[in-house]
């Protein structure tokens, strides 16, 4: 599997440009499900929880948890399905110090499961992690504090009701003419 780990850290920040991370790409979302869609499955199953004994191992399954169902899924309930998975991973790397072994851009992924979260607990620790590297990371940190907003005000994202089948409110709906979606 440590071949696995690596095709996913190399095929991540190698072979993909940074704004293909976050852009709505057909072509990136068809690689991602052709490649790794039996990786993801397997990683959901909980048949890669060995990977998490070092920083790089837990780097991987996050990616796989958070970052390619979002891709591979995109628009549907699926895409945030494995998100308290990716967030248990990233949980247990901090708290063994994984985070700190890895550069700013890698350790701002083993993070996004904690912005990802609809927990305010969570959204207060990513805050508080992006923010310890604002240096190293001024996107992050700003991302962070937007993804915090919502989660304060609602308890939720309302970007993601439509998709999740969730009723939005008045104010959720008002605030979602005036704040851009990210899911």
């Amino acid at each position: 599997m440590r071949d696995t780990q690596q095709e996913i850290i190399h095929f991540w920040f190698e072979e993909l440009e940074p704004q293909q991370w976050f852009q709505s790409s057909a072509a990136v979302d068809a690689e991602i499900l052709e490649r790794f869609a039996l990786t993801h499955e397997m990683a959901d199953d909980g048949l890669c929880n060995h990977w998490a004994v070092d920083a790089e191992g837990s780097l991987a399954l996050v990616i796989v948890l958070d970052q390619f169902p979002r891709h591979m899924y995109r628009g549907q309930p699926k895409s945030f399905a494995s998100d308290e998975r990716a967030l248990l991973v990233a949980k247990q790397a901090v708290h063994k110090g994984f985070d700190q072994i890895l550069e700013p851009v890698k350790r701002g992924f083993l993070y996004l499961p904690f912005q990802h979260s609809e927990s305010l607990s969570d959204q207060i620790k990513s805050v508080e992690l992006f923010g310890a590297m604002a240096e190293d990371n001024p996107a992050g940190d700003m991302y962070a504090r937007r993804h915090y907003v919502p989660i304060e005000k609602f308890g939720r994202f309302p970007h993601r009701n439509k998709i999740l089948g969730r009723e939005s409110t008045a104010e959720e709906i008002e605030f979602l003419k005036t704040h851009k979606g990210f899911l």
